[in-house]
């Protein structure tokens, strides 16, 4: 299994909004490439008293060319659309881990 983690740090003044974009849009795009196996988003408990809220989007496939096909098929597309919804009120990094 490979989790493609994309961490999101928010401005407080979007955090409603984003989350209810991430819900019921930007998860949805995602589980429409048919690529996945599932996706969800969480919140972290534990931050740093930076004044963000920071979430989670876990994206599973069940094999790294699912993943490689989603990254260069989708990804780009995906974030363009957080960018001109949200455009400088959060930052971003990805992780990409495999099961062991």
């Amino acid at each position: 299994m490979i989790l493609f983690n994309i961490t999101y740090s928010l401005d407080p003044t979007i955090e409603r909004d984003w989350l209810r974009w991430a819900k019921t849009e930007y998860l949805p795009m995602i589980e429409a490439t048919t690529l996945t196996d599932n996706v969800r988003v969480l919140k972290l408990l534990t931050e740093l008293d930076n004044g963000a809220a920071t979430y989670s989007v876990q994206v599973y496939f069940t094999a790294m060319e699912s993943f490689l096909a989603y990254h260069h098929t989708f990804a780009d597309a995906h974030q363009r659309k957080a960018d001109e919804l949200f455009a400088n009120k959060y930052a971003t990094f990805r992780t990409l881990l495999e099961d062991v």
